[in-house]
């Protein structure tokens, strides 16, 4: 019987989450879709792996049993994959790097440049990813590395560095009363409805909503959109306002759209992400070591090797967020 790893992977997250709702905004999927897959899985063993009731979804017996084995199946499924794909990326000298909007800014031409000049005959192939996968391929390995917004869900497999951080902005129409102002409180737009990302995309919708930092007051949805394009638009033809990166404001600058900085909002912070099972891979952790360099604030001391696998934490000073660490690489 020959069984689809996805099936096992969405089997695996109802188990953990214990609702079908959670599993699906974990995954990024529609709740009927994931029901549907659940379903075809139990169809396909033969077995019932749940009981279903309003309190959520119960393993019976036989979902227990395969709860216990699913973990490690897939760890070794994924090992394998991502074994695969990194030979046939090492052979072509091949660097796949995910990123989400612009990335690393206007670093992005600089940390490739040093990457290629270390590795010499090695292309770096950039693949952008939509907001609905936040980890811009990675935990899928889709890609080698990659440059993201932090923090994302689901980190367990990846590590992460910090890069920089930057305010959160607004765009807004260029009509809109509020665009008239040089900075506007964050209170003041709470009552504004919001071009938002798709509903599946769980914490990336809600950083941008600033879900945790209104107070409890409900947000109002002019536009759901999941590209950057259409988010754009959206905003121009007057369906929302949407906080952004500061950069945004260079990046995506477009007529009939203006950006202000907001007041009382936390910033976003940028990082470098990549497999904890490349901790020791040469190419990977080149990569690494170019993107801290490349925003190494000038004057201070070029960062220490990047960490081998047999070393748990690497020290290196960056601007931090009030009352995180000034550590940015995480076990």
């Amino acid at each position: 019987m020959d069984v689809d790893t996805r099936l096992l992977r969405y089997f695996l997250a109802v188990a953990e989450e214990g609702t079908l709702t959670r599993a699906a905004e974990r995954l990024f999927v529609s709740q009927p879709a994931l029901t549907k897959q659940i379903r075809q899985l139990e169809t396909l063993l033969g077995v019932r792996l749940f009981t279903r009731s309003r309190a959520g979804m119960t393993l019976t017996e036989a979902g227990r049993t395969l709860t216990e084995r699913v973990p490690a199946l897939l760890a070794d499924w994924d090992r394998a994959l991502r074994e695969t794909k990194n030979t046939a990326g090492r052979t072509a000298r091949l660097l796949r790097v995910g990123f989400l909007a612009s990335a690393a800014n206007e670093t992005t031409p600089r940390i490739v440049a040093e990457f290629t000049r270390r590795r010499p005959g090695w292309r770096v192939d950039m693949r952008q990813a939509a907001w609905s996968n936040p980890s811009a391929g990675l935990a899928d390995g889709d890609v080698d590395v990659a440059l993201l917004r932090l923090p994302f869900p689901d980190r367990s497999a990846l590590r992460t560095a910090v890069l920089f951080t930057e305010p959160r902005w607004v765009a807004l129409p260029e009509g809109h009363p509020l665009a008239a102002r040089d900075t506007i409180p964050f209170r003041d737009l709470w009552d504004e409805p919001f071009v938002a990302a798709p509903p599946e995309t769980g914490w990336w919708r809600e950083h941008w909503l600033a879900v945790d930092e209104r107070d409890g007051h409900p947000v109002r949805i002019g536009a759901v959109t999941d590209q950057p394009d259409d988010w754009l638009s959206a905003i121009a033809n007057g369906y929302g306002i949407a906080l952004a990166p500061a950069s945004a404001a260079r990046f995506y600058a477009r007529p009939g759209i203006a950006y202000r900085p907001v007041g009382g909002v936390s910033p976003s912070q940028v990082g470098v992400a990549w497999a904890r099972s490349d901790d020791g891979d040469p190419v990977v952790q080149d990569f690494v070591h170019c993107c801290l360099e490349a925003l190494r604030p000038e004057g201070t001391a070029a960062p220490e090797t990047v960490p081998k696998a047999s070393r748990s934490r690497w020290v290196r000073p960056v601007t931090a967020m009030p009352g995180e660490p000034r550590d940015t690489f995480e076990s």
